[in-house]
């Protein structure tokens, strides 16, 4: 994980996270068997409406760290939502090797040129998003700090006149 973090510093992490999680949302429109995109489908809707809830964990995270502030509630929050959003991003991921291993079922059918680069590349994306996301969790518990969950009264003084 260090030489990872070596190669990813917490500026790196989040502009790649920026460009993977918008080429992401571009290619969730794109059907790999048509070569075509589809805007009509709600469906395809999904991924960039989630994805907006880590572009705000990702800007939280860029502010904290920059104004040097602590964790507070409404980051753990984002955080905790990003973990569920985690596992859409796997299973995005894993539909996409299933596409992907279905090549050989559609041989005689006329599949596009496109349809193992492409496949490929959104595949790799999926695994570059996972990685970084995981390091974003990383950066925020070494350079944010940890969430306090005792910590519900921590600047209300009860007693003090």
């Amino acid at each position: 994980m260090n030489s990872i973090k070596g190669l990813f510093t917490w500026k790196r992490t989040l502009i790649v996270s920026i460009v993977v999680l918008f080429l992401l949302n571009i290619f969730s429109f794109y059907g790999l068997y048509t070569n075509k995109f589809y805007f009509f489908k709600i469906d395809n809707y999904l991924f960039p409406i989630l994805s907006i809830i880590h572009f705000v964990f990702l800007y939280v995270l860029w502010f904290k760290i920059n104004e040097n502030e602590l964790s507070d509630p409404p980051m753990r929050t984002l955080e905790y939502a990003l973990y569920g959003i985690s596992l859409v991003y796997i299973y995005k991921m894993v539909d996409t090797i299933i596409v992907l291993s279905s090549y050989s079922e559609f041989e005689n059918h006329l599949i596009p040129s496109t349809f193992l680069p492409l496949g490929y590349i959104m595949l790799a994306l999926y695994a570059i998003l996972l990685l970084v996301t995981l390091l974003a969790v990383v950066y925020r518990k070494e350079l944010v700090g940890t969430y306090i969950f005792d910590d519900m009264n921590q600047h209300v003084d009860h007693w003090n006149n």
